[in-house]
Formats: structure tokens, sequence, C-alpha cells
């Protein structure tokens, strides 16, 4: 169940010991800290309400599945998987939206999803999520994790990702997302089976103001990354050891 402690951006389960109250960050905490940043990242991103199912699913296996998939993997003080499918319909609506206030033409906009450009946008939303996220890791849980660049993936089948290989003990979840027009999407976290417990009271310190994370979207940056169709999918997958 996910936690009902909502003070930080990673909400908080608490367990009682004899003398004292123990506050232990979980599996579900972390994963609810991820929901909220792709809640805040999309939205401010979009100008609508993105909002998540109250329902958190277990599952077995992550994968990447039709229209476009996106998937990052992220190491250091906890590793995991972070995977995002987008349908058709929900990639158009969040890169229209997210261009069109960004003050583009709509006349200028790509018309399909298959398009490079549609995959790059979305691959730079991923990195603005993944950006929230680590920053929040940093200031709350007081350790560092870093991230490869996004990945979108154009795709026609499913292709399923083993994270046994890169995960002691994995735990895989799945969450269902819809925005401002009821399109839907999937986030899919697999991380290793791990528990942050305070130690003591200690200061969690905001960086910046609520657009901050906007603001770094209209600065100078590293080129978006490039899409991959299915018939290189395969290659791909191999040279991340996957």
């Amino acid at each position: 169940m996910l936690s009902q402690h909502h003070r930080f951006g990673i909400g908080a389960a608490t367990t009682m010991s004899t003398q004292e109250t123990s506050v232990v960050f979980g599996t579900e905490d972390l994963l609810m800290s991820l929901c909220n940043s792709v809640t805040k990242v999309l939205t401010m991103a979009t100008h609508s309400q993105i909002h998540y199912s109250g329902m958190v699913q277990r599952i077995a296996k992550t994968c990447l599945k039709p229209d476009i998939g996106c998937f990052v993997l992220f190491d250091g003080g906890f590793s995991g998987l972070v995977i995002v499918n987008f349908t058709a319909q929900a990639a158009m609506e969040l890169y229209e939206t997210y261009m069109l206030n960004m003050g583009m033409s709509k006349d200028d906009l790509a018309s399909s999803y298959t398009s490079d450009e549609v995959s790059n946008v979305m691959g730079e939303l991923m990195n603005q999520i993944l950006g929230d996220f680590t920053s929040k890791v940093r200031r709350e849980l007081q350790t560092h994790i870093t991230q490869n660049q996004p990945k979108m993936l154009v795709l026609n089948k499913q292709v399923i990702l083993s994270v046994d290989a890169n995960l002691d003990k994995p735990e895989s979840r799945r969450v269902t997302f819809y925005t401002g027009r009821n399109n839907i999407f999937y986030l899919e976290l697999a991380i290793d089976r791990t528990e942050f417990i305070k130690l003591f009271d200690f200061e969690s310190k905001e960086v910046g103001d609520p657009d901050e994370v906007m603001a770094q979207a209209n600065a100078p940056s590293a080129p978006a990354p490039q899409p991959s169709h299915s018939a290189d999918t395969d290659e791909l997958l191999r040279s991340l050891d996957m």
C-alpha cells in the first residue's frame, strides 16, 4: 500500500520500536516520489492536469510496450530501472501541448508519433522527470543516484527487459497515469529491495523555486536522444548488457 505520509516528496512509513519511532522509506515511498515527479513535470509542461491511479500493481517483469517506450537506468545509493510506456494518443497529446506552450505553431508540429521530433521531446521530458526525482533523493534520503540518458523506442511489439542480472533482489511495480484528455500511459519501476531508516532528524532543504524545472527546459542543453526503431532494439539492448 502506498504511504499516506505526504509532508515530503518522498513519503515515509513508520515502524514502532520499544523506545522510539523509526521513520522508514521503502519501495512504495520511492515509487510515490517518482510518480509525483511525473505529475509535477508533465503538468507544468502541458498546463493540463496529469494524475495517477491510487492503486499500484506488483509485477514480475518490466517491459517496453507499443507505441512508444522509454527506459532509464540509475545507479548509486540504490540501483533501478524506470520504464514509461506511452500510447500513440498520450504521446501526441503531451508532445503537442508542450510544444504549443513553448510557442510553436500548430502547423510546425509533427503529425505522427513515429516522428523523430516526438521521440526527442518525450526524451527531454523524461530527463526532466528523472532530474526532479534524483534531486529529491539527494535532499530527502541524503544519498546520490546517477542516471543514463533516456532511451526512446518506437515499438510495434513488446520488449521484455530483464533486470535480474543488474539487481540482487528486484521489486517491480506498475502505475497507471492519465493525461488531461484521459489518454493513458504507464510507469514501471524495478529497484533493489531496500529500506532507508532515518537515524536522526535533519533539515531537507528545497533547492530552487517551483519553476526551476521548466526554466531548465529553456536553457541550452545537450542534444536530445535519438529514437531507436524496432529493428534496432535488440542491438541497443545488447549494448547496455541487457
